[in-house]
């Protein structure tokens, strides 16, 4: 089974970190440093499920996520450049302000995306954009909306968005429920959904729901 590095320990990246394990991939999750505080549900879930430094493990792991808070991911992954050439870089987040309750704000990079700035930090790593249109717990049990959900996919390598289409099924999405937009340049389309999310959030409290195409 495949290597897959996390970089990000909170609810995101845990809740990645016990589904992939539970499929069988070896995960290591990587945190800010080896004292970071861990969200609970990592802790333990499987031993197929380690724990390093994001350095450790961005150099380690054949598949790199990026689960780190989306308006200071480009300068921490920025600093993996060596580690990250070759490798396909997942970028599950999106770069927001923070509205001031807590809750996504404005774009930080309106009019491009961060996948795209990543991929321009990062040009010798395949970067491709996924499972930012949902809540985090909708990522590893989609089939547990009411209604089929559809998850994105951009990036401009093909052989990469298979790669990460494959692992998409391992997490329980079904091939009908897979939209793949085509370039890095789709994925700014993606993170501006990430505007509607407050309003529903404020509206209808942390409730499971996605962002999804209906035909």
């Amino acid at each position: 089974m495949t290597s897959i590095g996390i970089l990000g320990a909170g609810r995101v990246g845990a809740n990645l970190a016990g589904k992939f394990a539970a499929t069988g991939h070896h995960v290591i999750l990587g945190r800010r440093s080896p004292m970071e505080e861990t969200a609970t549900a990592a802790e333990g879930t499987s031993p197929r499920v380690s724990f390093a430094d994001q350095r450790t493990t961005a150099r380690t792991a054949d598949i790199v996520i990026n689960a780190t808070p989306g308006d200071s991911a480009l300068d921490r992954l920025a600093g993996l450049r060596t580690e990250l050439a070759g490798k396909i870089l997942v970028d599950v987040s999106n770069a927001t302000r923070d509205a001031g309750d807590g809750l996504p704000g404005d774009l930080c990079y309106p009019g491009s995306s961060l996948a795209e700035q990543l991929q321009a930090a990062l040009p010798d790593t395949h970067v491709v954009k996924t499972l930012n249109t949902m809540l985090f717990m909708v990522m590893t049990a989609p089939d547990t909306l009411v209604a089929p959900p559809t998850v994105y996919v951009s990036g401009n390598d093909e052989h990469a968005k298979k790669t990460v289409t494959g692992l998409l099924g391992d997490l329980g999405w079904q091939p009908a429920w897979i939209e793949d937009l085509g370039d890095i340049t789709t994925a700014r389309a993606t993170e501006a959904m990430i505007l509607v999310v407050p309003h529903i959030l404020r509206r209808h409290g942390f409730q499971p729901f996605a962002v999804s195409l209906a035909r």
